[in-house]
């Protein structure tokens, strides 16, 4: 940093202090509010702050002056508030403001006058998203520091008012180019010598504090003299983007870090130049891969500590989920190379990520699948362990895909969220709204101890520091207690004075690994007893030869318990909550006739086909029925909802640009939003697009996210026309109900036409208020439930539930179910 310069700027509210190196200026002085929201893992979420701002009520603050009324009726005011000598705003112990929760509930307000009308990056840490001149963006909560948003600068007064945390620092970086590389986040690989490094893949971002597009720009890399060339994605103006580049780095020979020259050009012109490091290892140490990812088309990683020795033949697979703040490289680390398999490490998408549910979910089963066609384990010796958050990611994983796993080996973890206390304020069980309660149904899949049931197939070992503070020996005991009820094959062990890392013995512990070789994953030939547990076809449907495809009651808990009889050709059981059943029952051999006798019902006679043969049963009116498969049209494995569910198939966000200056720049700005949470939460890239260059042949196989409503975004006609949710200027439909006003707020879902997987998730309002109030992107939370559909009032920040007017479930036909749904009428 070159020569500070201390200066004193007056404003009407309270000084602002600012400290400026070269183009950098710091916020040190502000004012803070304390009780205002309450965020978390779910739909619902008030906002007090937020609602006066959406309703044009909310003054300028000064100190003293009330910010609002908390629930017991007490005014809530801005304090002033100063950062200290590392310009950070720390809660103060006065006040009475620890007891409040300003780490999670407060706001920081700062402002900057500026001379004229310029662009700026926004760099918080320790805020979840701020309001810079009421525009949203998202924030950086974890304090990573890498995040820089641009944002522009009126001429006068600019307020920032930043969703803080325990610790908030907000900085304005003044940037001498319009566009530039930040290399401070990038997505590499740690290239293992032995490999062919010639044609490799990295990911670095582009920040574009312009007024235009990017379009047409690209990546020269290079490596010791090898050059590669990658064309770049479309970044929208006043934006970043995380972007892919292939690199070459087979002139590397040897252990360490090697510097990669990044050249970013549009055409003849060089817009910036960066250089990043490469690090390289020899063979046998752990290294890591990237790959495109199916979710939303980013470039991601995974790490793995490769197999020692070499015979690889019958080896097998470990895969290990990281705790919060860790890297996958750093997890894979951790461990020794084992003789007898191939140990892989899943990002979760980012060190904290989505505690392993959602899409770090989905990223496990990536990178699961890539390192079973890379490796070829025996398909009989898949395991799965992991450490903290991971302890968690491995009661959840295992629960969820009973089928994938021989064994689990959960360390220093907790089996829900909500147990352990990341649900951030969730909805309490006891709730007697009919409404909460279907919020809470959606979420129902986070639940894994009632899914317990999952485990019985499964070797499973628990080990626990008995000394941890972090995360309490307590939730091992009381899984322990869970499964000494039913479970026939667990293994439990307190490690004396552990904490809760004592050393890599943590998660490396060789008594886990002997407890791994004596268990392997039978074939389903020998699999004749099914005890099978989901509340969601849609994230979890199979287990081995009987596949739950829809439910009566959507997103309620389902069971099978079925019993198969080869030689007698029978299966017989029960079943709960289960509208159609599949059954493979190849095995029964081509002509066999089977009869099928389900919860003490009619039984059924069929005679089989072939060894590939599967059936569909169907419940109605009480007795069981064979049927046709069912289609695509109808909610299935493929697709299931929630709302939450169209945030996949590289899905592109589209905005709307058919209704008025305020309405269109809403969607912009809130497409935006979603982008840079995305990115910050997943690690995320999205195609971004106006409604008018959105075309169904051009992004076939794609989901899309539409913000806006059926009078200000084209898209709404092409892909919506035939939903019974209908959101237009000042009126919703959802079936036989209607409302008015132009502050209604809609999240739903629904499947695009004439395709198989593909759905459209809707953010939209029928005016500025109710496009206001869909701000709130809870649903990139992980662990977070959403119906299919929610319908609701700006109201809400202030009211919570009791401005809710519907949300609930469509039924397996994607209609309308008034059994599931429930609502303010």
């Amino acid at each position: 940093m070159k020569k500070l310069h201390i200066f004193l700027v007056l404003f009407l509210t309270a000084p602002i202090l600012f400290v400026t190196a070269q183009d950098t200026v710091y916020f040190k002085n502000g004012l803070m509010a304390n009780g205002l929201h309450r965020y978390g893992r779910e739909a619902l979420y008030t906002d007090l702050l937020a609602y006066q701002l959406y309703n044009n009520t909310l003054q300028q603050p000064r100190e003293n002056s009330i910010a609002g009324v908390n629930d017991e009726q007490q005014e809530i005011k801005w304090v002033a508030v100063n950062a200290d000598s590392l310009n950070s705003f720390r809660m103060p112990r006065q006040n009475d403001v620890r007891r409040q929760g300003f780490f999670n509930s407060g706001y920081l307000y700062v402002t900057y006058t500026a001379d004229k009308e310029r662009t700026a990056l926004l760099n918080t840490k320790g805020g979840s998203s701020v309001y810079v001149n009421r525009e949203p963006h998202t924030g950086d909560p974890y304090a990573s520091g890498w995040l820089y948003i641009p944002v522009k600068l009126k001429k006068g007064l600019n307020e920032f008012y930043i969703r803080s945390g325990f610790r908030t620092t907000a900085s304005l970086i003044f940037p001498v180019k319009p566009v530039s590389l930040n290399t401070e986040d990038p997505t590499l690989p740690v290239i293992a010598l032995q490999n062919n490094n010639a044609s490799l893949q990295g990911a670095v971002v582009v920040i574009n504090t312009s007024s235009k597009p990017l379009q047409h720009v690209k990546i020269t890399s290079n490596v010791a003299g090898n050059e590669m060339v990658s064309d770049l994605p479309l970044i929208p103006a006043m934006s970043t983007r995380k972007v892919p580049f292939s690199f070459n780095a087979g002139s590397i020979a040897q252990k360490g870090m090697h510097e990669m020259k990044l050249l970013l050009t549009d055409g003849n012109k060089t817009l910036d130049e960066q250089h990043i490091s490469i690090e390289a290892v020899e063979q046998g140490e752990s290294y890591s891969n990237t790959f495109v990812s199916a979710i939303d088309g980013s470039l991601q990683y995974y790490a793995l500590t490769p197999q020692s020795g070499s015979g690889t033949a019958n080896a097998a697979l470990f895969l290990s989920v990281h705790g919060a703040g860790v890297e996958a490289i750093g997890q894979a680390r951790a461990y020794k190379p084992k003789d007898w398999g191939t140990l892989v490490a899943a990002t979760n998408r980012r060190p904290r990520g989505f505690n392993w549910e959602d899409w770090g979910r989905l990223d496990a089963m990536e990178v699961l699948n890539i390192a079973k066609k890379k490796f070829n384990p025996d398909p009989r010796r898949i395991y799965l362990t992991g450490h903290s958050m991971g302890g968690h990611g491995t009661w959840f994983l295992g629960a969820t895909y009973p089928e994938l796993w021989a064994a689990i080996a959960p360390c220093a973890g907790y089996p829900t969220l909500k147990a352990y206390g990341s649900h951030d304020g969730k909805i309490p069980d006891s709730t007697n709204s009919l409404t909460e309660k279907i919020l809470l149904q959606a979420g129902n899949q986070s639940d894994v101890i009632k899914l317990a049931e999952n485990y019985r197939p499964l070797g499973v070992y628990i080990f626990h520091g008995d000394s941890d503070r972090v995360v309490s020996v307590n939730y091992a005991r009381q899984m322990k207690k869970v499964l000494a009820g039913f479970h026939p094959d667990f293994a439990y062990k307190e490690y004396p004075g552990g904490s809760h890392w004592f050393s890599n013995e943590s998660v490396d512990w060789p008594p886990l690994f002997n407890f791994f070789t004596s268990h392997t994953i039978l074939p389903d030939s020998a699999v004749n007893t099914i005890d099978f547990k989901t509340s969601s076809p849609g994230i979890s449907s199979s287990y081995r030869w009987a596949a739950i495809q829809q439910q009566i009651l959507p997103l309620q808990f389902s069971r099978i318990q079925l019993n198969r009889n080869l030689a007698a050709k029978t299966i017989t059981g029960s079943t709960q909550n289960v509208q159609t059943l599949k059954l493979a029952v190849g095995q029964f051999g081509k002509g066999a006739s089977i009869t099928i006798t389900l919860d003490s019902l009619a039984p059924l006679r069929y005679s089989t086909n072939d060894a590939k043969d599967s059936i569909w049963l169907q419940k109605q009116n009480d007795q069981w029925q064979i049927v046709a498969a069912t289609g695509a049209e109808q909610k299935g494995p493929q697709r299931y909802g929630t709302f939450k569910e169209a945030f996949s198939h590289n899905m592109v966000f589209v905005y709307g640009t058919k209704g008025n200056k305020t309405e269109n720049e809403w969607a912009f700005n809130k497409a935006r939003y979603d982008a840079e949470t995305w990115y910050y939460r997943g690690n995320g890239a999205v195609d971004i697009i106006a409604d008018k260059a959105y075309h169904t042949d051009q992004y076939a196989g794609r989901n899309v996210i539409l913000y806006g409503n059926a009078s200000t975004n084209a898209v709404w006609q092409i892909l919506l026309n035939d939903s019974p949710v209908q959101v237009s200027r000042n009126h919703v439909s959802a079936g036989a109900n209607a409302w008015s006003g132009d502050d209604l707020a809609v999240y739903f879902t629904w499947p695009i036409k004439n395709s198989v997987l593909n759905s459209v998730g809707v953010v939209a309002g029928t005016g500025i208020k109710g496009m206001n109030a869909a701000n709130a992107n809870q649903y990139f939370a992980g662990g977070s439930g959403f119906p299919d559909y929610m319908i609701f009032r700006l109201d809400m920040l202030r009211d919570g539930s009791k401005a809710i007017e519907l949300a609930g479930f469509f039924d397996n036909n994607w209609k309308m179910d008034v059994k599931n749904q429930a609502g303010s009428k």
